[in-house]
């Protein structure tokens, strides 16, 4: 299981100023382990740090070193296109948890 598009997400709301490391493989960590789906966190964090490592290496890449050591975030220098694309990804995401309430105003449990 990869967890590139957590890392994205995690770092597309942290803004400009951008997270650390631990931060970002916290929520990774957060967002990936269930009761049924038990993982370590040593496993998360060695692969966010090796994602992080890897994707910011270029300066047109993805994701950009931040303004302190060990801090990471979404690179704003890069082809528009490209943020858009991120931009209309978080877009989907939140359309599709629209909850809306059934014709005699109560939630449907299904």
């Amino acid at each position: 299981m990869t967890y590139d598009r957590e890392i994205i997400k995690v770092l597309v709301e942290a803004g400009e100023k951008g997270l650390s490391v631990k931060k970002i493989a916290q929520h990774v960590f957060n967002a990936s382990n269930s009761l049924f789906c038990v993982v370590m966190y040593d496993d998360i964090y060695t692969y966010v740090s090796q994602y992080l490592l890897l994707n910011s290496k270029s300066k047109m890449s993805l994701i950009a070193h931040g303004e302190r050591r060990g801090t990471y975030k979404i690179n704003t220098k890069i082809n528009e296109g490209q943020q858009l694309m991120i931009q209309f990804g978080i877009d989907e995401m939140e359309e599709s948890l629209d909850i809306t309430p059934s014709d005699d105003g109560e939630l449907s449990l299904f």
